[in-house]
C-alpha cells in the first residue's frame, strides 16, 4: 500500500500536535480537509492511526509504530530533494519572499554572504500569499523572508516587529485621523488574503481581535494586488508599519492601529536542511 508524502506529513503533524485543529493550523489547512485526509489515509492501510478523544488524538499500537517510519522518509525525502535541486543549480541559493524586505535587511545580507561565499550567486524570488512560506514548502527556495505565523514545520528567526497600520482609500471617512482603534474597523469591507494562506490570512484580517467573522470583500494572493483594491475602493487592508514607505502610492493614505499586537518579519527555512550555504546566508542577516 502507498501513501503520498502529502499524507505522511499530514499524519506526523497530527501525532504531534495531538489535535486536529493544532495540526491544521500548522500545516496551513483547513480542519475539514484535513480530517478527510486522514481518514482517507485510513482506509487505505486497513487500520486505525487514531483513536478520537473528547480532548484530542492518541495513536493507537499501529500508529505509534508507524509514526517513526514516517518521519524518516519524510526526512530522507526532504534531504534528498535539496541535494537533486542544488545538483540542477549548484551553487545558487534561492531567497523566497511574499513583500519587499527594505528595512535594511536584505542588500547587506547578499553583500556579507556573496563574500562569504564569493562563487555563489544568490536569487531572488517573490512568492504570492497562497504559499505562505515563500516556497520553503515545496521547496523551491531554500530560506526565506516570512511574515509569522509560519507552520512549526519550519525554523525562524525573528529579524523585525512592527506596528500594523490600515491602508485606507485617500477619500474614506477616517482617512484623516493621525490613528485608527481597530473597533473602527469591524464592519468595514476587508482585502484578504487567498485561504490558502491559512493562519497568515486570519492574523492580516486580525480575526483574534473580532467579535464576529470579517467583511472580506476581494482576495489578493500579492502586495500590489492588495493595495491596487484597496486603492479602487474595493475595500481595506492592514500591513506593517514598514511596509507603509515601500508600498507608497496616490490615492493611499496609511494610518497606525495602536490597540493590535505587532507583526513581525522573520528569516526562516527547513529545519533538516543544513547546508553550508544555507548557514552562511543566515549568518550573513543581521539586525
Amino acid at each position: 500500500m502507498d501513501a503520498h508524502l502529502r499524507e505522511l506529513r499530514y499524519f506526523v503533524a497530527a501525532a504531534e500536535e495531538s489535535t486536529v485543529t493544532a495540526a491544521a493550523a500548522r500545516l496551513f489547512v483547513s480542519q475539514p480537509a484535513l480530517s478527510k485526509q486522514l481518514r482517507a489515509l485510513e482506509r487505505r492501510l486497513g487500520f486505525d492511526l487514531f483513536t478520537r478523544q473528547p480532548r484530542g488524538l492518541e495513536l493507537t499500537l499501529q500508529g505509534s509504530a508507524l509514526l517513526p517510519v514516517a518521519r524518516d522518509v519524510l526526512a530522507t525525502w526532504d534531504r534528498g530533494y535539496a541535494e537533486a535541486r542544488a545538483a540542477a543549480h549548484p551553487q545558487q541559493l534561492v531567497v523566497g519572499m511574499q513583500t519587499a524586505v527594505g528595512r535594511d535587511l536584505q542588500r547587506p545580507a547578499v553583500e556579507r554572504f556573496r563574500a562569504t561565499l564569493p562563487d555563489w550567486t544568490v536569487s531572488l524570488r517573490l512568492v504570492g500569499w497562497d504559499d505562505p512560506t515563500a516556497g520553503l514548502a515545496d521547496g523551491t527556495s531554500d530560506v526565506a523572508f516570512v511574515w509569522l505565523p509560519i507552520s512549526t514545520d519550519f525554523a525562524r528567526r525573528v529579524l523585525i516587529s512592527e506596528p500594523r497600520w490600515v491602508a485606507l482609500p485617500f477619500e474614506h471617512p477616517l482617512a484623516d485621523r493621525s490613528e485608527i482603534p481597530f473597533e473602527l474597523l469591524l464592519d468595514e469591507p476587508f482585502v484578504a488574503l487567498p485561504a490558502a494562506a491559512g493562519p497568515l490570512r486570519d492574523f492580516w484580517l486580525a480575526v483574534d481581535a473580532r467579535p464576529g467573522p470579517p467583511v472580506v470583500a476581494a482576495e489578493a494572493t500579492a502586495a500590489d494586488e492588495v493595495l491596487e483594491l484597496v486603492t479602487a475602493g474595493v475595500g481595506i487592508a492592514l500591513l506593517a508599519e514598514g511596509n507603509t514607505g515601500l508600498y507608497q502610492r496616490p490615492g493611499l493614505v496609511c494610518r497606525p492601529v495602536p490597540d493590535l499586537p505587532p507583526a513581525e518579519l522573520a528569516v526562516a527555512w527547513r529545519r533538516t536542511d543544513n547546508r553550508d550555504a544555507v548557514r552562511a546566508f543566515l549568518d550573513s542577516v543581521q539586525t
